[in-house]
């Protein structure tokens, strides 16, 4: 239903204001004329109206729930159908809801445990009576602080229906009401029982412990998830003791005799695992998850830190960025690295340059004045053995530039 109803009525009620929107009604603020009391008027969707096996069920539920006496129940003060539209009148609630106290994050297990608590004890008064909510979620979880000293809680907005049915499904076989804390058995349209309202109870305390539900994402994702896949243990999202993990894991088991016996029972495992943490005040930290330690080998992922090519030399066209190339496999050819720089660049300077301007001369030199030596004494030598004498030997080597060469040698 889309159109808002505010500032009309219906019947001898007068419609004050949307309270909140869902997907099978509309809840708003109403008057009732006859009585002058404020309450709760809850209008069916014209979508669902129209089913004839939903208002038949309507009826019978609407009965069934008016009958109901629990101090955590909403009183259920009238029901009917006015111009096409099924309402049913209950009980205003000065308060908020369970949904609005945990959409910031989680809350202390303490509160958990203390509304929650009464919730199972609503849901055990039904399940005795052979009824199932089947629509439990945190919007219909509705807490007040100006009934007693403590918080109070009702148990508000019923689907019901009775043990053994198969749910709130149209005549076409769709699934009236929100995926979101459904069990997997009421996805599915099979049979409900008691269970099926644990299953829902067990995700509220997940919801409740952890500040988020047990399955996310899209529609087709969280029924996915309730049908075949585990929830994250909440000791992965919150610092909790390990055995609420085991606990909750039991409670949203995918087979219903898996569960507890009832659920009471689950509350009272619930406060059992969280030990001493049952009685905290605050709500549980975030797990701190460390984050990945970084590869010590292999290839670097993510972004690379940037580098810049030096300027190329005179005459050599500017460094290009190339693609980098897979290494060949072992035994071939080795992988060069870079080019090979060419001889009389800047890589082949040495400090030592400017010295080998004087080297070649000097040993140059030398080696003239070495054979010089040579020349001489082997001259010598031959001018012995031939009977000249030493003044010949002089003449002869006075041919030679005597500023540069001995003018004499001497001989044995």
């Amino acid at each position: 239903m889309s159109a808002d109803l505010t500032g009309q009525r219906l019947g001898h009620y007068k419609i004050d204001g949307v309270l909140g929107r869902g997907g099978m009604s509309v809840m708003y603020r109403a008057t009732d004329t006859r009585l002058g009391r404020k309450v709760a008027l809850k209008i069916m969707g014209e979508h669902i109206t129209g089913d004839a096996e939903f208002r038949e069920r309507f009826v019978d539920e609407a009965r069934n729930t008016s009958a109901i006496d629990h101090a955590n129940i909403v009183p259920l003060y009238d029901f009917g159908e006015v111009d096409g539209m099924l309402y049913i009148a209950m009980r205003l609630v000065d308060g908020s809801d369970l949904a609005s106290l945990i959409k910031d994050g989680p809350i202390s297990p303490k509160r958990a445990l203390e509304l929650l608590s009464q919730v199972s004890e609503a849901l055990d008064m039904l399940h005795e009576r052979g009824l199932v909510h089947l629509d439990l979620k945190p919007a219909n979880v509705l807490v007040t602080s100006r009934e007693s000293a403590n918080e109070h809680v009702y148990l508000a907005d019923f689907g019901l229906t009775r043990r053994g049915a198969t749910g709130h499904r149209t005549a076409s076989g769709d699934f009236l009401g929100s995926p979101t804390y459904a069990a997997p058995e009421h996805l599915r349209g099979e049979p409900v029982d008691g269970r099926t309202d644990q299953y829902a109870l067990t995700c509220m305390l997940f919801a409740c412990l952890t500040g988020r539900p047990p399955f996310q994402g899209q529609v087709q994702d969280v029924i996915q998830g309730h049908l075949g896949a585990e929830p994250p243990p909440a000791t992965s999202l919150v610092v909790l003791p390990g055995g609420i993990d085991e606990v909750l894991r039991r409670g949203m088991a995918k087979k219903a005799d898996q569960r507890f016996t009832n659920c009471k029972e689950l509350i009272a495992a619930a406060r059992a695992a969280l030990g001493p943490a049952a009685g905290g005040e605050t709500p549980p930290p975030p797990r701190q998850v460390a984050p990945p330690a970084a590869p010590m080998s292999g290839p670097m992922s993510g972004p690379m830190p940037v580098q810049y090519a030096p300027p190329a030399p005179p005459g050599y066209p500017p460094y290009q960025q190339q693609p980098p190339r897979p290494l060949p496999p072992p035994g071939n050819d080795p992988v060069r690295l870079r080019p090979p720089i060419p001889a009389g660049s800047a890589a082949f300077a040495t400090k030592s340059g400017s010295s080998a301007k004087w080297i070649v001369p000097v040993l140059a030199g030398i080696a003239l004045v070495v054979i010089v030596v040579i020349f001489v004494v082997m001259a010598n030598s031959l001018g012995g053995s031939g009977g000249g004498s030493t003044d010949s030997t002089a003449t002869e080597t006075s041919s030679y530039n005597n500023s540069d060469l001995p003018t004499s040698v001497p001989t044995r």
